[in-house]
């Protein structure tokens, strides 16, 4: 980020020489501050898909455990039932728990699987807003190093042109705010 400033510095400087290119300098300048601006959304866009990964990744571990759960407690229901026991009764009791332990975790699990596919969405959609904000971040870059040009070559048309790539930048950005 410094080199970039230290360009801006100069580009000023060579504007103080051109007083027609003042206009392209502020656009640099603008440039800059909107690439940075979306490269620290796009940043936080990723940290936000990670810790939403994570989530989702815990979320259908639990999920798992829960499945487990219900196929153990079917298993030792069924294995209680065909067990032979001197106490009958308490053989019964036993199994008639371990059903119940198990339907209690089938219940669970729904609730569990309408939770981890909301997270899933969730994480989609955050990471579709991070691709956005890398896509606008590339075209304002683009547009600052087309800009640029303008004052090596002293034709306005790459000002134009580093002006038209960023209007695309920004509106990919914002177009963020559209996603659902």
């Amino acid at each position: 980020m410094s080199d970039e400033l230290q360009e801006l510095h100069e580009h000023a400087e060579h504007a103080r020489e051109h007083p027609d290119l003042a206009p392209v300098t502020i656009t640099m300048a603008i440039l800059a501050v909107l690439v940075a601006t979306v490269s620290l959304l796009g940043h936080r866009a990723h940290t936000e898909e990670v810790i939403l990964q994570n989530k989702v990744t815990d979320q259908w571990s639990y999920y798992q455990a829960k499945k487990i759960r219900q196929h153990t407690d079917e298993l030792f229901a069924d294995l209680a039932g065909v067990v032979s026991s001197k106490d009958g009764e308490g053989a019964a009791k036993l199994q008639e728990k371990a059903r119940g332990e198990a339907d209690r975790y089938k219940d669970d699990q729904k609730e569990l699987e309408k939770k981890g596919h909301e997270l899933e969405g969730e994480f989609a959609l955050t990471n579709r807003k991070a691709d956005r904000f890398d896509l606008g971040e590339v075209f304002l870059e683009v547009a600052l190093v087309i800009t640029s040009i303008t004052m090596l070559s002293g034709r306005k048309i790459f000002w134009r042109m580093g002006m038209l790539v960023a209007t695309l930048g920004c509106l990919i950005a914002a177009s963020v705010c559209l996603l659902k």
